[in-house]
């Protein structure tokens, strides 16, 4: 077992019970070195020039300037301590969209508050998004930001009101297909949706690329 191997369930608490049993054994287990491989029914961003305007801020690993369906896509989790000595879960999704592919990249850390997480978004970790877990009635593990900051050289700045962003995620278990689902959306409250995907993915032992 990895170190960072029960961070959602210790996040989690007593909730983690009411995971569906296949997702919490997965959570359980931990990263795998092959990762996953998917396809995601819709993935990408309809604002993509407004998209590619803020890249020069926030750097590589988050910012997506295509949007299409059926998009195949990668996944590595990797278990990484941050500088300050925490146990982290960095995760690497490529997006292999038509015109090419591209990534987002995320670390989380449990913030040591109740049910919380703190994700930081993209190579540089430019944008934070505070995230509160629970599970669905449905047994899925859904985290929603309650807090967005933006880091300004060693200031964190709020991103509230015309600014913020909102982020909704929800990680399940399909037992027809027996694979994981996955659905993310970010929305702004003056455009909306941002970015977004959903759709589902099979871990591996060695990434196969051809996800059914």
């Amino acid at each position: 077992m990895s170190a960072v191997e029960p961070l959602f369930l210790r996040v989690l608490g007593e909730q983690a019970g009411l995971l569906d049993p296949e997702l919490r054994a997965q959570l359980r287990e931990g990263a795998r070195p092959g990762g996953a491989d998917g396809v995601f029914d819709v993935a990408g961003s309809r604002f993509r020039l407004l998209s590619a305007l803020a890249r020069p801020f926030v750097g590589p690993g988050l910012i997506i300037t295509r949007f299409q369906r059926d998009v195949p896509f990668s996944m590595q989790e990797i278990p990484e301590p941050t500088p300050t000595g925490e146990q982290s879960l960095v995760t690497r999704r490529e997006f292999r969209f038509a015109g090419g592919s591209q990534r987002v990249v995320d670390r989380i850390v449990a913030t040591g508050r109740p049910g919380e997480l703190r994700s930081a978004l993209g190579e540089r970790g430019r944008i934070e998004v505070l995230m509160l877990c629970s599970v669905t009635p449905e047994g899925r593990l859904r985290m929603r930001s309650h807090r967005v900051l933006a880091r300004l050289g060693p200031a964190r700045v709020p991103l509230a009101g015309p600014l913020g962003l909102r982020v909704d995620v929800e990680d399940g278990w399909d037992e027809a297909l027996q694979c994981r689902t996955i659905d993310m959306r970010a929305r702004s409250p003056l455009l909306g949706v941002v970015l977004e995907y959903r759709g589902r993915y099979r871990r591996t032992a060695a990434a196969s690329r051809d996800f059914q």
